[in-house]
């Protein structure tokens, strides 16, 4: 069945003359979604930070491995991703699709932007299903009770429930800490947490690409190993752990990546 997107986008929100994340992460991926605010915005983040399409990179292949090896190892055929960001090839959807064409998954995202062109992008396998709806990760409950969520996914059957990239948006620990527990909480046993974020304390040292993209884009706020690794707590931790993402389950490609480079870290984990 086709992704469907439920919500529509408010026209004022879809300002081109300002730079926007979503669009300064599609610039650094090497997409075509972005206009000239977010690149003049992106250069000068690079400037700071040559490291950081490298970064943006890994990122999005870490999200590959985790979804493969979700799908492969662990037979899980539904996914809860919140914070999709603009669709860039492969979307999980069709990572996950790849291995079981039944899979499930509802994408989430607070943005208009994103939601104009999951409209278009994003597709499922007539077996499976794909769906998209516009929300809040700052508002778990509005995610659980949606209407999508529910028609889409079985809460009795295990979900991978993924924060790749996104918890770096909300900015007190406790809030962040709460919401991925809340999120958690109706997941049955055997569902699983792909979380991935900003690590202050990594070789990258992104302190100032942070404040760079905190003063031209938007507010986003890095965390250390030890916060990184507490939203884990109470779940069991697959190997390697929580390590920077180019170092889980590394491919060819992850193993040629100075780690220097990379200024995300991540980690899987099963809900016992």
């Amino acid at each position: 069945m086709p992704d469907t997107a439920d919500r529509e986008p408010r026209s004022a929100e879809l300002r081109t003359d300002v730079a926007h994340s979503a669009r300064v992460y599609d610039y650094l991926l090497g997409g075509k979604d972005n206009y000239a605010a977010d690149r003049e915005a992106a250069a000068e983040i690079v400037k700071i930070a040559p490291y950081m399409r490298t970064s943006m990179r890994a990122s999005r292949n870490f999200m590959v491995r985790v979804a493969r090896h979700l799908a492969v190892d662990h037979g899980v055929r539904q996914y809860l991703d919140i914070g999709t960001g603009l669709p860039t090839s492969p979307n999980l959807h069709e990572v996950v699709q790849d291995v079981d064409p039944s899979a499930r998954i509802v994408y989430v995202d607070n943005d208009p932007i994103v939601l104009v062109h999951a409209r278009a992008l994003l597709t499922s396998t007539p077996e499976g299903r794909s769906r998209y709806i516009q929300a809040d990760l700052s508002e778990p409950d509005a995610i659980l009770t949606a209407r999508e969520v529910h028609e889409t996914l079985d809460l009795n059957e295990p979900v991978a429930l993924c924060l790749l990239t996104v918890i770096h948006f909300i900015h007190d620990d406790d809030d962040a800490r709460r919401i991925v527990r809340r999120l958690l909480e109706p997941l049955p046993s055997g569902s699983f947490l792909a979380l991935s974020t900003i690590n202050i304390e990594s070789a990258a040292k992104p302190l100032n690409a942070l404040k760079k993209n905190n003063e031209l884009v938007t507010r986003t706020k890095g965390r250390t190993t030890a916060q990184i690794t507490s939203f884990f707590d109470g779940l069991e931790l697959v190997e390697p752990g929580v390590t920077a993402v180019h170092h889980w389950r590394p491919d060819e490609e992850a193993r040629q990546i100075d780690d220097s480079q990379v200024s995300v870290y991540g980690g899987l984990a099963r809900k016992p």
